[in-house]
């Protein structure tokens, strides 16, 4: 199987591309604004202009970043229709809606953006401004919201009938609320929220360790860690929803997530590991009943296995691993901005030790990486299914034998609009340094 030879797995493989990429500014368009929102706050709450900079800063960068996502946003819209035409004729009427409002949203978002940086300094009383960004914020949160409503629809399928193989009595305001919804956009809110406030804390770590502007920074870093840390907890909690969801509507991918392939009672969770020819899975980390709570709260508690469900309806047993990232990254990250949080409240040394701060630079992209794990989960995990118990992949997929070429042409664009993105960035924020941008603001200079 290769991606010239099998226009279904083609197809699978340059969604996943296309996912993959515009994950990282979807992320960035959530969290980004509230990020700049709370800065901005700061600043003028305590009249402290390192705060309003950051705000500043980060709003200047953010722009670089939306014009990305548009082209990428634009691109999955496309790709739906053209790789999944079967998917998009069935479910068509159906998921229009929330694509259309997704649209909306977005340009919602961009049109205070684009305001909001046009009018800094012009309101004599600064909280004026700041009201501008929550329809920034607002905007980011709705665009997520709707984008992961079409996603809950594709794993919980609700609001049509189906008579005659055939779509019918269709309404897109019920299928917009399925049982996955309210789980799914709480954690890819959540998630968004704490990815962006850990790369927030890796950049101002590696500033420090650089020995750049250290007042600045710091209070960069104190900021975004706390944020990191309260977004981190709601996402552990938000993930043990997401976990009784599971194993409640959706449990042949629970199972294959925790490779538990016989229906038991007490269950362990499995962490890691090998399987071997008997699916018994070697070095790996058994966390005992933990399976049996996140399923279904109790410690004695059944959880279905693997083994209810034919073959050709399990899901591939990769997912064990996007699944063992995110929650081994989550935990590394709750860990790690808990010790900063003690340790700062406590004047313990270690904080501003060498060997910590490259542990908080690390974190921001394992942030990101623990993101794409569970995007990789939440979708390779809805296998063999594009419209669950509805449509398979296969019966959905495109028969173009031009899809692999397609994979190849956009892996080439991706590769330029993310180094793109990062020359730009890089230029953008090294022309004018803290020190330079502090001068400016103190000096009224703003020019």
């Amino acid at each position: 199987m290769t991606l010239f030879e099998d226009p279904a797995y083609a197809s699978r493989m340059l969604t996943l591309l296309t996912l993959s990429f515009h994950i990282i500014y979807a992320t960035i368009g959530v969290g980004v604004p509230l990020m700049i929102m709370i800065a901005q706050w700061i600043g003028i709450k305590n009249n402290d202009n390192h705060y309003l900079l950051m705000a500043r800063r980060w709003a200047k960068g953010f722009v670089v970043t939306v014009a990305v996502g548009v082209v990428t946003g634009t691109i999955i819209g496309l790709q739906l229709s053209l790789l999944w035409p079967s998917f998009m004729e069935l479910a068509g009427n159906i998921i229009a809606m929330p694509l259309f409002m997704e649209v909306f949203a977005f340009f919602f978002e961009a049109i205070f953006l684009g305001i909001y940086l046009y009018t800094w300094d012009r309101f004599d009383n600064p909280k004026k401004h700041l009201l501008l960004l929550i329809p920034v914020a607002v905007g980011g949160g709705m665009s997520a919201y709707f984008i992961t409503v079409v996603n809950s629809f594709m794993n919980s399928p609700a609001g049509f009938d189906i008579i005659g193989g055939d779509l019918v009595n269709a309404n897109p305001v019920l299928a917009m609320f399925t049982v996955s919804m309210p789980t799914k956009v709480a954690h890819v809110l959540s998630t968004a929220y704490m990815t962006i406030a850990f790369m927030f804390a890796a950049i101002a770590a590696f500033r420090l360790l650089q020995k750049k502007n250290q007042e600045y920074h710091k209070k960069s870093l104190h900021m975004a860690m706390k944020i990191g840390l309260i977004f981190a907890i709601a996402t552990a909690l938000i993930g043990d929803l997401s976990g009784k969801y599971l194993a409640e509507y959706q449990p042949e991918k629970l199972a294959a997530a925790e490779w538990h392939f016989e229906t038991s009672t007490e269950a362990p969770l499995v962490m890691w590991g090998v399987l071997d020819e008997n699916n018994e899975a070697n070095y790996a980390l058994h966390i005992p009943y933990a399976l049996s709570i996140l399923a279904h709260g109790f410690p004695s508690s059944e959880v279905t296995g693997l083994e209810e469900f034919p073959a050709e309806e399990q899901p591939p047993l990769v997912i064990h691993y996007f699944f063992d990232t995110m929650v081994t990254i989550g935990m590394f990250m709750i860990a790690l901005s808990l010790l900063y949080w003690f340790g700062m409240r406590r004047k313990w040394a270690f904080v501003e030790k060498t060997w910590y701060r490259w542990l908080i630079v690390a974190g921001g992209p394992l942030s990101f990486l623990a993101i794409e794990a569970g995007w990789w989960m939440a979708e390779v995990g809805r296998q063999p299914w594009i419209l669950r118990g509805l449509m398979t992949i296969e019966e959905a997929a495109t028969t173009s034998d031009y899809v692999g070429w397609m994979f190849v042409l956009f892996a080439i664009l991706y590769l330029i609009l993310g180094v793109g993105t990062v020359v730009v960035l890089t230029y953008m924020f090294r022309k004018n340094p803290v020190e330079k941008d502090l001068e400016r603001m103190q000096g009224g200079d703003e020019s």
